[in-house]
């Protein structure tokens, strides 16, 4: 019966892993759906090669990537549309919620509840977007070189900030930089743990609360 036991609970921790990684897939193959539409030659369309190096970084099957483009490049592909909400979550910690959907009004319903369900507000466009600063952040394992390394590499490569500690080091440059910076330490260091277009805050407060997020 132990054995039994045991493994039940591997397929149970399994379950929970495909589960996870199926909805980290489909929110990438929204983006590379969205960027395909900006040309399928990653040289030449930025938005492209930023998703699939997204696609890499997270282990997304080659044949997932490749079915998505083919898809989109056959017209046979979702309408995906982008919408930004902001609002204030708990504490009056200002949020950001950056959504990809096929529908506007199921997703604005879905954010609305989350906002509520957490005692938080959705505001007006750009009510919070002005505490934020949009950049690119790439990040890498503490042990794929040192600080001074590091921080040189990034410099040359155009990057406007670098934070190194024991949890590993945080790359910040210019949105128009993103892909000249990540290629760059890419090459020196390997694959970043993860690499993408963000909105940091220009402050930080500590939450009360955990909002998880979910795939619209």
């Amino acid at each position: 019966m132990a054995g039994h036991s045991k493994f039940k609970n591997i397929q149970h921790r399994k379950g929970a892993q495909d589960k996870k990684r199926a909805k980290v897939f489909s929110r990438l193959g929204k983006e590379l759906a969205v960027a395909v539409r900006g040309g399928s030659d990653p040289d030449a369309n930025p938005r492209l090669r930023t998703a699939l190096a997204a696609c890499r970084a997270a282990n997304m099957p080659k044949d997932n990537i490749e079915r998505v483009i083919k898809k989109v490049e056959g017209g046979d592909d979702v309408n995906y549309e982008e919408i930004r909400y902001e609002g204030y979550g708990p504490g009056g910690t200002a949020l950001i919620v950056e959504t990809m959907t096929d529908n506007r009004n199921r997703t604005a319903s879905e954010v609305r509840a989350a906002f509520s369900k957490y005692n938080g507000s959705l505001g007006e466009t750009g009510s919070v977007s002005f505490m934020f600063d949009k950049v690119g952040e790439i990040l890498f394992e503490a042990d794929v070189t040192d600080a001074d390394a590091m921080f040189e590499a990034a410099l040359e490569a155009g990057a406007d900030n670098v934070e190194s500690d024991d949890d590993g080091h945080a790359i910040i440059c210019a949105v128009e930089d993103f892909n000249t910076v990540r290629d760059a330490l890419e090459e020196a260091f390997g694959p970043p743990s993860e690499a993408a277009i963000t909105w940091k805050p220009q402050n930080l407060v500590e939450g009360s609360q955990q909002i998880t997020p979910k795939a619209c």
